[in-house]
């Protein structure tokens, strides 16, 4: 008794964390033997409501019976995320196709985390406490004497291991077992649907740090952080580059774990591209045509979105599908003047879905602006724009009314009216200093837009000198300013 509740005691207080680790199920399991004094009973509970374990007929777990070769290849299997359908399965004399271990046993032996014995895997054989150690640090790719040191001074050499200790072990291993990857599902062109066997850490909420740590071959790119989906623990919206027609591409998490997928090269189907300034342009889609933007089913805006909802797995939501539009971060599309060359256009960030709708704007090259009167088409590789075509026309830009300081390193500037949207995005203004002196470059703080105002911030080190008066003029025209000035007092 005392051994155990000292294992039993690692297990509890490791216990807090993990209900963010496992999956929950609605429906408990409450097997009749398992007690509410006994060591094991957490570990049963949380394993059963995962579908790692199940018990017999009327209702009961046996904790106190050994477990067999064939339930721990199960629980190990299910409880760690071992790839099932491997290729080359080996030969088992003893194990049929119809057997319920099968695709366990098989697994195990394929990565080998168990053995056979003379072609045999001998699924009724009891197992002992060093060989369930053994398994799970193998499945773990850890060092045994980490695992050993879950088990405490539970641990007897030699000694059959029974159903609820085995529950112990794989119930804790799920504490120090790396993340893995366990499913892919290519929504369409740009989206990936992943789930990982815990949520991701808090790290992969920068943008560089996630493109570290999701990693992929052949070419493919991850473009933005992974976003969790409402109602899910484990399941993330992943935005990548356009994938290539019948390319198989690996995935891979920390270096460590990694899965294969088949390319979807399926398009988005968008409504309309329109110009909205003189050097941007917006393609918007729809709900009413099977369209989400990713913004609608993420838990990140699910309390900020309007209109948000929760889909199934299968992106399902009151018996309609959809197909999820990931991050626009770093995509493309290319716009062809009537009669002209053909232009990438990039995105602006953060605009989205900013004005509510699902309308992300595209910006020209550089210095480019429309032409009034010439017809552009816009087109992609990731999207299909039912009208894809408009005819530019004369759009006056964006007018600065007024810039005021903020501090010595960046200041606010305020146009004429509001333009409903980030259209500051991935601006620049320069400060020329009245009466001669270098000039300043200050570029829009993203997302800092209230309004018709939107901060700006110095750049390359900058300060405002006190005293000085400034003359504000926008950096390749996306705004005039007539005799717009910035004293710093």
């Amino acid at each position: 008794m005392i051994k155990r509740k000292k294992f039993a005691a690692w297990v509890i207080t490791t216990a807090v964390g993990l209900s963010a680790i496992v999956p929950q199920v609605s429906a408990a399991v409450n097997f009749t033997d398992n007690g509410t004094a006994t060591s094991y009973k957490m570990a049963v509970e949380e394993l059963a409501k995962q579908n790692v374990i199940s018990g017999y007929g009327d209702q009961e777990f046996k904790p106190n019976q050994n477990v067999t070769r064939a339930e721990l290849a199960k629980m190990v299997a299910l409880a760690l995320h071992v790839e099932l359908n491997t290729t080359g399965k080996p030969a088992l004399s003893d194990v049929a196709s119809s057997d319920w271990y099968q695709s366990y046993a098989s697994a195990l032996v394929s990565i080998g985390a168990m053995k056979g014995e003379d072609g045999k895997f001998q699924p009724n054989k009891p197992v002992t406490h060093e060989q369930l150690i053994e398994v799970t640090a193998a499945v773990l790719k850890v060092d045994v004497a980490q695992v050993k040191a879950q088990f405490g001074s539970a641990f007897v050499s030699g000694k059959s291991a029974t159903r609820g200790e085995a529950a112990l072990l794989v119930y804790a291993a799920q504490q120090i077992a790396p993340v893995q990857i366990t499913s892919i599902t290519p929504l369409n062109a740009i989206t990936l649907q992943v789930t990982f066997s815990a949520p991701l850490p808090k790290e992969n909420t920068d943008a560089d740090k996630a493109k570290a740590n999701i990693t992929f071959d052949n070419g493919l790119k991850l473009l933005n952080i992974p976003q969790l989906k409402s109602g899910a623990t484990q399941t993330y919206i992943v935005p990548v580059t356009p994938q290539k027609e019948g390319t198989t591409y690996t995935m891979s998490y920390q270096g460590q774990t990694s899965m294969t997928f088949t390319a979807n090269t399926e398009k988005l189907e968008l409504r309309s591209a329109q110009q909205v300034t003189a050097d941007t342009f917006e393609v918007e889609s729809s709900l009413e045509d099977g369209v989400a933007d990713y913004g609608y089913v993420v838990a990140a805006y699910s309390s900020s979105r309007k209109g948000a909802f929760v889909v199934d797995d299968n992106n399902l939501y009151n018996g309609k599908q959809y197909k999820i539009l990931s991050s626009m971060r770093d995509k493309q599309v290319y716009i062809t003047p009537e009669g002209g060359e053909t232009m990438t256009a990039n995105y602006v960030l953060f605009t989205q879905a900013t004005d509510g709708r699902q309308a992300p704007k595209f910006r020209l090259p550089n210095g480019q602006t429309f032409k009034p009167g010439v017809k552009y088409t816009v087109t992609s590789d990731w999207a299909n724009i039912a009208s894809g075509s408009f005819t530019a026309i004369e759009i006056a830009p964006l007018a600065i009314q007024s810039a005021n300081k903020v501090n010595e390193t960046s200041f606010e500037i305020a146009l004429t009216q509001d333009p409903k949207d980030e259209l500051f995005a991935v601006r620049s203004v320069t400060l020329t200093p009245v009466g001669g002196g270098t000039p300043l470059t200050a570029q829009y703080k993203l997302s800092s837009r209230k309004g018709a105002t939107g901060t700006f911030d110095l750049q390359n080190g900058a300060k405002l000198a006190a005293g000085t008066t400034y003359t504000i003029t926008a950096a390749d025209n996306w705004a005039t300013a007539t005799g717009v000035t910035l004293t710093a007092n």
